[in-house]
């Protein structure tokens, strides 16, 4: 079994790095990013992701062109444009879902093995002229480009995420919420308790 905190001080740990070294990233790190990324869920296992590595200091700086983030894509010595192809897809939402969840795998994965990187979604304005850079087939509509590299000193910026209580609730929302001050087993009786009447949270 896979160590819970080491997964979960992957996820707390992870932040978007949009600075790198100049130093390549070995082909055997990114066969393990895209693999990542294809072990994602997706509704049908119908696997919608399609992947373009651009490694290639031209393209990258025509798809630099695409974007105000101009400077990142010039930065990162790799880049992964990620695509939804809608000739697999079932249901456009649930596809694109899957392919965040593609990602984000992917973004994991990186972080895990000492690299940064960043999800571009801005270029998306410009998603047709990225296609044409990167030839790709019709069907496929632009999700991302993840710029991705070793972190360049300073890079990483601190990051703050708002507290459980705040954003979940317990059975429906305004009912009671989840407090971390409650183990789960009080928090599940509590619930059971309340059912029968809005619970004041």
């Amino acid at each position: 079994m896979v160590e819970k905190t080491r997964i979960l001080d992957i996820i707390r740990s992870r932040r978007s790095i949009r600075e790198f070294l100049c130093d390549l990233v070995e082909d055997s790190m990114i066969e393990d990013i895209l693999e990542a990324g294809h072990w994602a869920p997706s509704g049908l296992n119908n696997q919608p992701w399609r992947f373009v590595v651009v490694r290639n200091r031209e393209i990258a700086g025509s798809l630099a062109g695409c974007t105000r983030y101009s400077t990142i894509v010039h930065s990162a010595p790799l880049l992964i444009a990620v695509f939804l192809d809608r000739d697999v897809m079932y249901d456009h939402t649930k596809d694109i879902q899957a392919c965040g969840a593609a990602i984000q795998n992917m973004l994991l994965a990186a972080h895990g093995m000492g690299l940064g990187a960043v999800w571009l979604g801005e270029i998306l304005n410009q998603k047709d002229e990225v296609g044409d850079i990167l030839n790709a087939p019709g069907s496929l509509e632009l999700m991302a480009v993840v710029a991705i590299g070793y972190p360049a000193a300073g890079s990483s910026r601190s990051g703050e995420r708002r507290e459980i209580s705040e954003i979940t609730s317990n059975m429906s929302f305004g009912h009671f919420k989840i407090s971390a001050n409650l183990d789960f087993t009080t928090q599940f009786i509590y619930t059971l308790n309340c059912t029968a009447r809005p619970c004041i949270s």
